[in-house]
């Protein structure tokens, strides 16, 4: 694993992507940073396609300010969840550069401001208004993988047409979430109108019968619609990231 990460500092400095000061810096250091209560995995993204994501709900904000010093030191754009909106504004003072979504509950650290090509179009469709929390989850956490990112609120089963207004700018997309609760209708409609996959993400929005969002999981799991798969409820940031990979890859091919 440390050889095949020194091979991929050595391609990008003989390819003028890196400095010398870059890759002594990074070449010197491990690929886990030893935080006592946390082990952060530093070669993530050579591994898997995107660095660590840091799930923030029962850290405290001296944790979380430990573990983003370790990705920011190992530049890393930090992406992390669930973050209540106290101790974010406890660590706005130490980053302020970071960005905090209340409504996604997520703070994220930009390294860099510089534009680069979007790596694929995310499309994130809600059913209703309250699914708004896990679709801004999923929405962060898209932009956070490079993607060019829509958001389409409230087209939901109840007024169809809602829906067949937005499927041009919808069809655009090279892979869609949809995020919806109650009966959770809305995936498998979606899912036959688009020709790419679409990522449904359950909420627990709904009266008793929804069973907190179990019953919208089942409806989705259950779905006729062969393009569509499923994640957890209330499952934003999964949903965002797996569009992020396969967006990335789609721009790659």
């Amino acid at each position: 694993m440390r050889d095949q990460l020194l091979r991929d500092l050595a391609e990008q400095l003989a390819g003028g992507r890196l400095t010398i000061d870059d890759f002594v810096a990074r070449a010197a250091r491990s690929d886990v940073a030893d935080l006592g209560d946390a082990q952060i995995d530093l070669d993530r993204r050579r591994r898997c396609g995107f660095p660590e994501v840091v799930y923030g709900e029962g850290k405290t904000v001296e944790q979380l300010a430990k573990i983003f010093d370790a990705l920011v030191a190992a530049g890393v754009d930090v992406l992390a969840t669930r973050v209540a909106a106290e101790k974010a504004t406890e660590l706005a003072l130490r980053y302020p550069t970071a960005k905090y979504n209340p409504v996604a509950r997520t703070f994220r650290i930009p390294l860099s401001t510089a534009t680069a090509m979007p790596c694929g179009r995310v499309v994130i469709v809600t059913a209703g208004t309250s699914d708004l929390p896990v679709a801004e989850e999923a929405r962060e956490t898209a932009l956070w993988t490079g993607a060019e990112v829509d958001l389409i609120q409230d087209v939901g089963v109840a007024g169809p047409q809602r829906l067949l207004a937005k499927l041009p700018e919808i069809r655009k997309a090279d892979v869609v979430v949809c995020v919806a609760g109650m009966e959770a209708a809305l995936p498998s409609v979606l899912g036959g109108h688009v020709d790419c996959p679409v990522i449904g993400v359950p909420t627990s929005v709904g009266y008793g019968a929804s069973l907190g969002g179990l019953t919208a999981l089942l409806s989705m799991l259950t779905s006729c619609a062969a393009n569509v798969t499923v994640v957890n409820i209330d499952a934003g940031f999964k949903g965002g990231y797996l569009a992020g990979l396969i967006a990335a890859r789609c721009r790659r091919n």
